[in-house]
């Protein structure tokens, strides 16, 4: 009777852990929409190596998380959803981009502040977006020595 109940008890305690880590994991990949966000949209030609959870950083920190991405049928482009921390207030000219944390390492989103007096509303679109940078196509060109010429020589 008694080591039933301990073994219940142990149950309970490892199925309230999982459960714990499983909010914890959801609200720090931006699962939870919280009052304490407001979102704001990008469009971009490539979006490799971000998915709905990752990083938008400013000046190295995360300040955001990706909430959604869908191709737009009309521009064929990425629509991201961004929820920004609702203290960071970013000016209207504000330039986003996809950018590494090195050769081997993940990417990510980087927020550049403009120098406007406005700040984006809830829901406006950074116009300035620049899309991830494929390595492969950088290697090509590099090899290839970037070379514009026909290959004609004069």
């Amino acid at each position: 009777m008694a080591s039933e109940r301990a073994e219940i008890l142990a149950g309970a305690a490892v199925l309230a852990v999982a459960v714990g880590f499983l909010v914890y994991a959801a609200q720090s990949a931006g699962f939870s929409q919280g009052s304490d966000s407001y979102p704001l949209k990008a469009s971009f030609r490539a979006v490799d190596g971000i998915t709905v959870g990752s990083d938008v950083r400013l000046a190295g920190l995360k300040v955001g998380t990706i909430t959604d991405l869908t191709l737009n049928p009309t521009t064929f482009f990425a629509d991201a959803t961004i929820a920004m921390q609702k203290e960071i207030l970013l000016p209207t000219d504000t330039a986003i981009l996809i950018s590494s944390e090195g050769l081997l390492g993940g990417n990510f989103v980087e927020i550049v502040p403009g120098g406007a007096l406005e700040n984006l509303a809830p829901g406006e679109e950074i116009e300035d977006t620049q899309g991830s940078v494929s390595l492969v196509t950088l290697l090509m060109k590099f090899v290839g020595g970037g070379d514009s010429s026909n290959g004609s020589k004069e």
